[in-house]
């Protein structure tokens, strides 16, 4: 990984919002769910934000490896006979 694929993926707006989950997920934890449901949640909120990032950050990937080009020669005609 370059650089510039550092710089780019750390000002994505996937990243940020996949850390605000995460974080957000985490705090809910940390802070001593009153219930199990509760706990639950929160691991499911916290690691469902990563989870997508990565399947999203997957998809931009494969997107951007298959848009290769490729042109094809003009198809040879034999000449008409009028």
């Amino acid at each position: 990984m370059t650089k510039d694929d550092w710089i780019r993926k750390l000002t994505s707006r996937k990243f940020w919002l996949a850390v605000a989950g995460l974080v957000t997920g985490l705090v809910g934890f940390l802070q001593h769910p009153t219930t199990d449901a509760e706990a639950i949640t929160s691991l499911i909120m916290a690691l469902g934000s990563v989870i997508a990032y990565i399947i999203a950050e997957g998809l931009v990937d494969a997107a951007r490896e298959s848009t290769t080009l490729y042109v094809d020669e003009p198809e040879e005609h034999p000449p008409e006979n009028n």
